[in-house]
C-alpha cells in the first residue's frame, strides 16, 4: 500500500460498481466518511464489505463524485444502515431531492433506490475526513456534473472516472451532440497541475504512474476526437456490457428489444448507426456479436451471459 493511503481502505470493486473509498476517522472526528457508494444490485456486499472496514466505527458521512448509478447506487442501503448524510455534486441536486428521473439520465441504466441528499460540495470547496482536507476538484467530460477529490497534504486524488490508469470513462456529453471531448482535455490538464502522488480511480486499482496514465488518456482520447463515431461504438458496448453485468444473463433477442427500447441507444443509433443498419436492435444485435466475438460477453444456447 503506498504510504499516502494509510487511514484510507480503498474497496476496489468489479466494473458493475465503482471503488469505495473508506476514510477512517482521525481523533475528534465522529466517524469515517466513504466516497462513493457503488451499484444498487451489490448493496448488500456494499454494507458488508464497509462494515467490516469500518472496525466498529460510525460512518457519517456519504460523498458522491457524480451520480451514475455504479457511484450512487448503494446511498440509500448505506443511509438506512448506518445514518450517514449524503453529500453530493450541486449540478443535479434538485433532480435527486425531487427524484426526477429523466433529469438525472438514468431511466434506461437506472437508479433504482431513492436516497436523501442532505448537502452538496461545488468545486473549490473542501471537506475534511481523517484528518485530512479535500479538496472538490471540477472533472466534466465523462459527466459534466462530476467532480474529484484531491487530498492536496497527501497527494491523494480520488479521480472517479475522470482517469483510469488506462483511460476515462464513456464521454456522455458527445452521445447526445454535446460537447464533451474537450472538457476532458481540460480536466487532464487539471490532474497535471496538480502535485499527485497515487490516484485512487473510480474502477481498477490504485496507481502511482500519473504521467503515465495522463498520456494514456490523452493518446484514447485524440483517437475518439479523431473519430466521434469510433467513440460511439465504444460506449453502444460498454452500456451493452453493463446491462448484461446487471442482469447477469439475457436471452439474445430480449437484449436487442431492450436496446432497441432504450432511448440513450436508441438516440445514439441514430447518430452513428442509422446509415448501416436498419434499428437499433439491428445495430446492438451486431455489437453484442462483436463483445461475443472479444470475449466481453458469452452466448450460450441463445442466451448472452456475463464474463
Amino acid at each position: 500500500m503506498h504510504a499516502s493511503l494509510k487511514g484510507l481502505t480503498v474497496l476496489e470493486r468489479g466494473w458493475l460498481s465503482s471503488n469505495n473509498i473508506v476514510v477512517h476517522p482521525a481523533s475528534g472526528e465522529p466517524g469515517a466518511v466513504l466516497i462513493d457508494s457503488s451499484h444498487v444490485t451489490h448493496a448488500e456486499q456494499t454494507i458488508a464489505l464497509v462494515r467490516h472496514a469500518l472496525a466498529g466505527a460510525p460512518l457519517v458521512r456519504i460523498v458522491n463524485t457524480h451520480l451514475h448509478s455504479d457511484h450512487c447506487g448503494g446511498n440509500a442501503a448505506l443511509q438506512r444502515v448506518f445514518g450517514a448524510t449524503l453529500t453530493i455534486p450541486p449540478g443535479l441536486a434538485e433532480a435527486a431531492r425531487v427524484w426526477d428521473e429523466a433529469s438525472l439520465g438514468h431511466d434506461d441504466f437506472g437508479l433504482r433506490e431513492r436516497f436523501t441528499v442532505h448537502d452538496t460540495i461545488a468545486p473549490g470547496e473542501t471537506f475534511v475526513a481523517g484528518g485530512r482536507s479535500w479538496l472538490a476538484v471540477a472533472a466534466p467530460g465523462h459527466d459534466p456534473h462530476s467532480l474529484m477529490f484531491f487530498d492536496t497534504a497527501h497527494g491523494v486524488l480520488a479521480s472517479a472516472d475522470a482517469l483510469w490508469e488506462q483511460g476515462f470513462g464513456v464521454v456522455f456529453p458527445e452521445l447526445f451532440a454535446e460537447p464533451g471531448f474537450a472538457d476532458v482535455g481540460a480536466t487532464l490538464d487539471a490532474i497535471e497541475r496538480l502535485p499527485v502522488q497515487v490516484v485512487v480511480p473510480g474502477h481498477g486499482a490504485p496507481f502511482t504512474d500519473v504521467a503515465g496514465a495522463l498520456a494514456r488518456a490523452r493518446s484514447r482520447l485524440a483517437g475518439f476526437q479523431a473519430d466521434p463515431a469510433r467513440h460511439a461504438r465504444h460506449a453502444v458496448k460498454v452500456l451493452l456490457k453493463y446491462h448484461v453485468m446487471e442482469q447477469r444473463q439475457v436471452p439474445f433477442d430480449a437484449l436487442c428489444e431492450w436496446a432497441a427500447g432504450a432511448p440513450m441507444l436508441a438516440s445514439i443509433w441514430q447518430r452513428f448507426g442509422a446509415h448501416d443498419s436498419v434499428s437499433p436492435a439491428q445495430w446492438c444485435g451486431r455489437v453484442v456479436h462483436e463483445l461475443v466475438g472479444g470475449g466481453a460477453l458469452g452466448l450460450v444456447g441463445g442466451v448472452v451471459v456475463d464474463r
